[in-house]
């Protein structure tokens, strides 16, 4: 193992608390290998970079020798966690639940060292639990401490519901790092009442308390709110690696050292150079975005992957070229109406390029649609049918193609 010192250098780089230090300092210079919890709900089929953060952080751990305990939640997501929630998560069934896992554990292992990670289930000691045990689990946490945590009180506070049933997620959560026994548990800074009700119920249970360490919640694309399917703002982990590329290089300038820091594989000097740079004004924001999407195509998608990325995408963007996979569809879109022309709002939606006439014709009037390449006149809507034949393909920007055939 690298030694203490060095090993904190990089795990407190990207995170947001760790609590308490000393407990960590403590635990790493006994020189042992310390077990690692990381425990993830099923609640999607899909992983993003966001989620990809904590997982980065594991696998740190791994480099360093530590052991690494990755619990899918197959027991606590029939619950569903509260954190962060204004209002009760919709339940999953026990099938949406195990077919989640599945891809989630394939995703995951993009990043974590397959040989190297434990993978268990708490649906496998949670669902036998009886009665006896839980009432004995629920009596070592106070209601009055529950409510204190940030989601539960604006809840409460602004008379909104609360199912009894969430108040026991944050204890199954801390029940499963004393049946794992961990060490240390992660999580994103949204979990940190989570991370420390399983501190208190191994104290409480005469073990070692964990220690847990936070990592941020990473902003998605659009440079303000965090990374979600739900915002559009999101990199899949399973996106090709031109689209990976793509949506990596449309990053805001001002978040590219926090993508830097949790989500590419440089080192902690490198990225602290980065963050220096930015400082002194001296960083070139789009050419450290291109090292970015190449780094991170590389990691989701192989070596050389990044490469051959940036290629398709200098292809596309830089030297106008049409991109090999664009959308086809029949000529006989481009319908002749009764005065004899193409109505070329009509065609854009059909295909796809708008998604009404109503935002065709903004696309039209500004400017930004071209046909074989030419650009079409502003707020001219009815167009030359000859215009268009097998082959023919038409733009709007740099990344809404399509092709008649």
């Amino acid at each position: 193992m690298l030694s203490v010192e060095e090993q904190l250098k990089v795990i407190t780089s990207g995170t947001m608390q760790i609590v308490p230090m000393d407990e960590l300092r403590h635990k790493l210079e006994k020189g042992v290998p310390l077990n690692i919890k990381l425990g993830v709900d099923p609640t999607s089929p899909d992983l993003h970079l966001g989620h990809a953060v904590p997982l980065r952080k594991m696998r740190q751990f791994q480099d360093f020798g530590h052991k690494v305990t990755l619990i899918i939640g197959n027991g606590t997501a029939l619950i569903g966690d509260p954190s962060g929630r204004d209002s009760t998560r919709p339940p999953l069934t026990e099938e949406q639940v195990e077919a989640n896992a599945q891809t989630y554990v394939e995703q995951a292992m993009k990043v974590l060292d397959p040989q190297k990670t434990a993978i268990v289930h708490n649906g496998d000691w949670l669902k036998p639990l009886d009665l006896a045990k839980m009432l004995e689990l629920m009596s070592r946490f106070n209601v009055a401490r529950i409510l204190e945590r940030e989601d539960f009180h604006n809840r409460y506070t602004g008379g909104l519901s609360i199912s009894l049933h969430e108040f026991i997620y944050p204890v199954l959560q801390a029940y499963d790092s004393v049946v794992v026994k961990a060490d240390l548990e992660m999580g994103g800074n949204d979990q940190i009442f989570n991370l420390l009700a399983g501190r208190d119920l191994m104290r409480s249970m005469g073990m070692e308390p964990q220690v847990a360490l936070t990592v941020p919640l990473l902003v998605g694309l659009d440079g303000h709110k965090k990374m979600s399917k739900s915002y559009k703002n999101y990199v899949g982990l399973t996106d090709g690696s031109n689209d990976m590329y793509g949506k990596l290089m449309s990053i805001a300038d001002e978040i590219v050292p926090m993508y830097f820091r949790l989500c590419s594989t440089l080192s902690v000097d490198e990225i602290d150079a980065i963050d220096a740079a930015y400082a002194d004004g001296s960083a070139d924001p789009y050419r450290l975005k291109r090292q970015l999407a190449r780094n991170i195509v590389d990691l989701y998608h192989g070596d050389g992957a990044g490469d051959a990325a940036e290629a398709a995408f200098d292809a596309q963007f830089k030297q106008n070229k049409v991109p090999d996979d664009i959308a086809e569809f029949p000529l006989s879109v481009a319908a002749v109406n009764d005065e004899g022309k193409v109505y070329l709002a009509k065609l854009l939606s059909d295909v796809k390029i708008a998604q009404s006439a109503g935002e065709a014709r903004r696309l039209i009037d500004g400017g930004g649609v071209k046909v074989d390449g030419v650009a079409m006149e502003r707020k001219v809507y009815n167009v030359d049918p000859a215009l268009f034949s097998v082959g023919t393909v038409i733009q709007s920007g740099k990344k809404r193609w399509a092709r008649l055939v």
